[in-house]
C-alpha cells in the first residue's frame, strides 16, 4: 500500500558526477510504501563519507545522479500506511537504517543487514527540502514544541543542530558499547574530528579516563574543556613514544595500565598504524574511522597481547535514544563542534571542507524558500 506525500516538490542538490558541481533540481516527492515518512529536513551534517563519494569516487550503492547527506533531523510531514503516528514528530534519521525483519537484524546484528537503507546512498538523501526513509528506527525527538529553532532539554541547542547524532555521535556510541567501556576504565581516541571529539565526549560520560591524540592543537585544546583528561599532538611521534607517555601519565594518575580502550577515529593511515601500536596487554581497538589506504601492522601483537580488533558499522537505531539522552541532559555538548551554514553553499562547504578549512562540523540548513 502507499500513501500520497501530498504532491510536494523536494528540492535537493544531486551529485551528477565525481567532483562536478553538486547541481540544484526538482522533483515530486515519492508515493510513500507502508512504514515510509516524508521528513521535513530541518539540518544535514555533511560527513567525511559525503566527501568519499563525491571527491574520491567510492560508489554509490543508488546510481548517479544522487542525493547525497546522512545526517538528517526533521520534521516528519507525512507518513505512508502502518507509520501515521510520527507525523508532526521531530525526528533524527538513522544514517544506517537495518529491515528489522532479516535473521541478522533479530539476533541483534542489524549493522550486517543485507537489506539496509543508507540515506544518501542507497536513497535520496538529506541535502534537500525533505527526504522519504523508511520508518523502522527512525529516533523521535522528546520535548518538540513545533519550533525548529527551539533550545532543547538541557542541551541549548534545536532540532537542525541534532542531525549530527545520525552519525558524528551514535557511530562512536556503538563503539564504546561494543567494547564494554565503562567507569574507571582508560579510552584512547587517535583522531579528534566530528566522530572522535564527540566520542571523547561520550567516554567521559560513561566515566572513562580519556585520551584524546590529533596532530591539530586547536582540536586538542576544545577537547580539553569536553571530556578530555589528556591530550597530545602526535605530529611526528612514534607510537612507542606516545604508548610510553600515555603509560607514565596513568601510572601516576593510578589508571589502568593495561586493558586500555583504544578507538581510531581518524579515519587515516597514520592514525590506524598510531591506534594499532598503541595495543597493550587486554587491549581493545575499536576501528570507527574509514580510509582506502593500505597500512602494514604486525596481527600477532593481538595473539601476543591477548587484544581484540573489531570494526563499527554505523550504529544500531535502538541505540539512538541512550545517545540523545546524553545529548538533552547536557553530558555531551554539540553547540561548540557544529556551525551551520545554508544548504544554497553546499559546493563552498564541500571544498572548504577537502581543504581542511573547517574546525567545526557544517549543518547545512535548507533555504530554498
Amino acid at each position: 500500500m502507499t500513501a500520497a506525500a501530498g504532491g510536494r516538490t523536494i528540492r535537493a542538490f544531486d551529485m551528477t558526477a565525481v567532483g562536478e558541481p553538486l547541481q540544484l533540481v526538482e522533483r515530486e516527492a515519492p508515493a510513500l510504501a507502508a512504514g515510509d515518512v516524508l521528513v521535513r529536513v530541518a539540518g544535514c551534517g555533511v560527513c567525511h563519507t559525503d566527501l568519499g563519494f563525491y571527491y574520491d569516487g567510492v560508489r554509490t550503492r543508488h546510481a548517479l545522479p544522487l542525493t547525497l547527506g546522512h545526517e538528517i533531523s526533521g520534521v516528519v510531514q507525512a507518513a505512508g500506511a502502518g507509520a501515521e503516528q510520527f507525523v508532526g514528530k521531530a525526528v533524527v534519521v538513522p544514517a544506517v537504517i537495518p529491515c528489522g525483519r532479516c535473521d541478522p537484524c533479530s539476533r541483534g546484528k542489524g549493522a550486517i543487514c543485507r537489506a539496509q537503507i543508507f540515506p544518501g546512498n542507497d536513497l535520496h538523501g538529506g541535502f534537500a527540502s525533505h527526504v522519504a526513509v523508511p520508518s523502522v528506527g527512525i529516533c523521535v525527538v522528546p520535548g518538540f514544541t513545533g519550533d525548529v529553532e527551539a533550545p532543547l532539554g538541557k542541551s541549548g541547542v534545536a532540532l537542525p543542530d541534532l542531525s549530527v547524532l545520525a552519525d558524528a555521535v551514535s557511530t562512536p556510541w556503538q563503539a564504546i558499547k561494543k567494547s564494554g567501556l565503562r567507569d574507571g576504565d582508560l579510552a584512547v581516541f587517535v583522531g579528534a574530528g566530528g566522530v572522535g571529539g564527540f566520542g571523547v565526549q561520550l567516554a567521559a560520560a560513561v566515566g572513562a579516563s580519556v585520551v584524546a591524540l590529533d596532530i591539530d592543537d586547536a582540536r586538542l585544546g576544545a577537547l580539553r574543556e569536553h571530556g578530555a583528561a589528556l591530550t597530545i599532538n602526535t605530529r611526528d611521534r612514534a607510537p612507542k613514544d606516545v604508548r610510553k607517555e600515555i603509560g607514565a601519565w596513568a601510572k601516576e594518575n593510578g589508571l589502568p595500565r593495561t586493558e586500555w580502550k583504544v578507538f581510531e577515529t581518524s579515519g587515516s593511515a597514520a592514525g590506524q598504524e598510531m591506534a594499532f601500536g598503541l595495543l597493550n596487554h587486554g587491549a581493545y581497538l575499536g576501528v570507527v574511522g574509514f580510509t582506502l589506504a593500505k597500512v602494514t601492522v604486525r596481527l600477532s601483537n593481538l595473539m601476543a597481547f591477548d587484544a581484540r580488533a573489531e570494526g563499527t558499522w554505523g550504529c544500531l537505531p535502538e541505540l539512538y535514544p541512550s545517545a540523545l539522552e546524553l545529548i538533552l541532559a547536557g553530558r555531551v555538548q554539540i553547540a561548540p563542534f557544529v556551525e551551520r551554514r545554508p544548504m544554497s553553499s553546499i559546493n563552498d562547504v564541500f571544498a572548504a571542507l577537502k581543504e581542511h578549512r573547517f574546525t567545526r562540523r557544517p549543518v547545512l540548513i535548507p533555504d530554498f524558500d
